[in-house]
């Protein structure tokens, strides 16, 4: 199984919106083979804790013009991990501390990595 085209369209307006707030290191995966909730995985990481706020909103903002919605979304005012349920994608922004503590690339390391299309 494999992400929805959907899903892949949604990945890649969250990773623009991520990339115009400067976030970091941001890295698409394709869960939809090991978890039946979603299709992707978009996380990216910022350095401090109003960037990772400022990011989250942008990207939220983003998808809602793609007809997206969350239907959850925790952490955000905390601004140290930002996570954003829109069902078939979910995102996670971390301060660089919390992204280096979890390592969720390590995590789910079994999944496919979805190229992205940043304006570099």
């Amino acid at each position: 199984m494999a992400a929805t085209a959907r899903a892949l369209e949604l990945v890649q307006a969250a990773a623009a919106a991520a990339d115009a707030r400067k976030a970091e290191d941001i890295l698409a995966l394709d869960v939809s083979a090991h978890l039946p909730l979603s299709d992707a995985f978009v996380i990216a990481s910022a350095s401090n804790e109003r960037q990772v706020a400022a990011i989250a909103e942008a990207v939220e903002e983003e998808l809602h013009r793609h007809g997206a919605k969350a239907i959850r979304r925790e952490g955000v005012r905390e601004g140290r991990w930002a996570l954003l349920d829109f069902n078939d994608v979910i995102v996670h922004v971390m301060h660089d501390e919390e992204r280096g503590y979890y390592e969720l690339e390590r995590l789910w390391k079994d999944c496919p990595v979805i190229e992205l299309q940043l304006g570099e």
